[in-house]
């Protein structure tokens, strides 16, 4: 008998007896998992949580990973037989009486070699073998590094594996990389970056809360991993809103950047509601305002003296009150270093787009101002609403005149939760993005240490999710929300170690999979960066 495609099921069998057996399934359920028994005496303790394992029936093979792993006992005595039978007794009842049985659970099957896996929708039959995947098993799933994939990193206890992830379906969508101060997470976002910027699948804007992703970053090691201008060179533009830190620590920029008050809108004070005590009638007054005196109304309003304040009010019919205490607030933003009265030569906004549109990635880096929530909060929410609307523009133009799309866009952003919470997430771009599913070809890459604190509704758009260690309940259960499996997910990663480990699933990747993140070290400028700066695409991959 054979399979739809011609193949006899015995050469799936035959190939697979190649593979280390771990043991055998006795039995469980599509929606639970299936329970494996361990054979044998080495497989109890190699075989772990995340283990990429496969079983073979007659007809189809299952790819999936141990979500669970418990000592079983077909005797309820044989513990108290052990306890006054001593080692010898434990040695004849190990395997037999007492087992180990791990649980699996099915994530995807096929019934061909080079037959693209399929969700499963059925079982194996009892007692079918299970084994570690091999090297051509991954690649089966994962797919090789080509013009579409990167190396992300390696399976457990499979260091010669490579795991590859898709990214022109990664850039689909919006994506997150989640995990604990400490677990990688800004390598991770800088093989991802460094990834879409070589594949050319789109641009980058990064809003380098901590000047990690431009020139230089650091590690709590000491080591200072290369940024994306020292791999990529010109294909990179940095903009900093901090030139003095920028030339105190040696990091080559392209552009001091300034923002104008003239460029502040009151939407954008909304956001800033919280942070800058600003009350929902100080931010009304904001629109009455702009009403007013146009794009000058901070500049014009701030100029005015206390005394001048109760006749505004009354002109415009707004509480003396109110706008006195919106007044002292709205100081707060002259303050800020990188804000002048008038934007320059078009705004900064302005020459970011025309940097993108150049298919340059910019980096924006906040250098002291990084560890002030108000600059961040101001700068990425104005720059990223300017250059949604004029993505938009541009999408609904090509679609009217049929020309051609706008380079997908993804913007990065850190501590995600502050633009994302349930009681800002309305009011900033940031939700909208999230939301629109790539509509305009603009997604979201979002990197943060508390998706607890992230509006559900937006987590729940996150296509992709790559998660390092969380020890937080809410977090873990956050960023399973919506997830199938999320039950046995949840014990994955409650055991994923401290550094260089995640779980990785959704929309880019067909099934779960526990990585060992590859080294961001020489081989990997070597192989990425270095190839990158100098040669194109057509280059790389012919």
């Amino acid at each position: 008998m054979t399979t739809a495609n011609g193949v006899e099921p015995e050469s799936l069998e035959s190939e697979s007896a190649a593979r280390e057996r771990v043991g055998a399934v006795v039995g469980g359920s599509l929606s639970r998992g299936l329970d494996v028994r361990l054979e044998a005496a080495p497989a109890v303790e190699n075989v772990k949580v995340g283990t990429f394992v496969t079983m073979q029936g007659r007809f189809n093979r299952f790819f999936g990973i141990v979500t669970d792993l418990r000592l079983d006992s077909s005797d309820p005595r044989a513990g108290l037989a052990v306890a006054f039978g001593g080692a010898a007794l434990a040695e004849a009842l190990s395997g037999a009486t007492a087992y180990s049985t791990a649980s699996v659970s099915p994530m995807l099957t096929t019934s061909a070699e080079g037959e693209a896996p399929q969700p499963a929708r059925s079982l194996p039959p009892h007692f079918a073998p299970a084994h570690r995947a091999s090297p051509g098993d991954v690649a089966a799933v994962f797919g090789g590094e080509d013009e579409r994939h990167i190396w992300i990193g390696s399976p457990l206890d499979m260091e010669e594996t490579r795991v590859c992830l898709n990214l022109e379906e990664f850039v689909k969508r919006s994506n997150g990389v989640f995990g604990k101060s400490g677990s990688g997470k800004s390598f991770l976002t800088r093989i991802l970056l460094a990834g879409i910027l070589q594949r050319g699948t789109a641009v980058n804007l990064v809003f380098d809360m901590h000047s990690e992703y431009g020139w230089q970053g650091t590690s709590e090691s000491g080591y200072a991993p290369k940024g994306l201008k020292q791999l990529f060179g010109a294909r990179v533009s940095v903009f900093t809103l901090d030139p003095d830190s920028s030339r105190r620590r040696g990091a080559a920029t392209d552009v001091d950047a300034r923002i104008g008050l003239d460029e502040i809108e009151p939407e954008d004070v909304g956001v800033l509601a919280a942070t800058l005590g600003v009350t929902d009638l100080g931010a009304q007054a904001c629109h009455t305002l702009k009403e007013r005196w146009g794009d000058g109304w901070i500049a014009e309003f701030l100029a005015r003296a206390p005394d001048e304040l109760a006749e505004l009010a009354e002109k415009i019919g707004e509480n003396a009150a109110t706008l006195g205490a919106l007044r002292r607030r709205l100081r707060v933003l002259q303050r800020l270093g990188f804000v002048a009265e008038r934007a320059e030569g078009g705004g900064v906004v302005r020459e970011i787009m025309e940097h993108l549109a150049d298919n340059r990635h910019v980096v924006i880096e906040f250098g002291r101002h990084g560890d002030n929530l108000t600059a961040y909060l101001l700068v990425a929410n104005l720059i990223t609403r300017r250059i949604h609307e004029e993505y938009r523009r541009r999408a609904e133009r090509a679609l009217a005149t049929g020309g051609a799309q706008p380079t997908p866009l993804v913007i990065t952003i850190e501590e995600a939760h502050r633009f994302l919470d349930p009681g800002v997430a309305s009011r900033t771009i940031f939700g909208t993005i999230a939301r629109e599913m790539r509509k305009y070809r603009v997604t979201l890459l979002v990197v943060d240490q508390r998706p607890a604190g992230i509006d559900d509704e937006v987590l729940s758009q996150i296509g992709t999710r790559i998660v390092c260690q969380l020890d937080n309940d809410r977090d873990v259960e956050a960023v399973l929300s919506g997830a199938p499996g999320s039950r046995e997910l949840r014990g994955v990663i409650a055991r994923l170690e401290a550094q260089r480990q995640s779980l990785m699933f959704g929309h880019a990747l067909p099934m779960p999979v526990v990585v060992r993140t590859r080294a961001y070290d020489e081989d990997f400028y070597a192989a990425v960066g270095a190839a990158g700066a100098n040669l194109s695409r057509e280059d790389l991959f012919g």
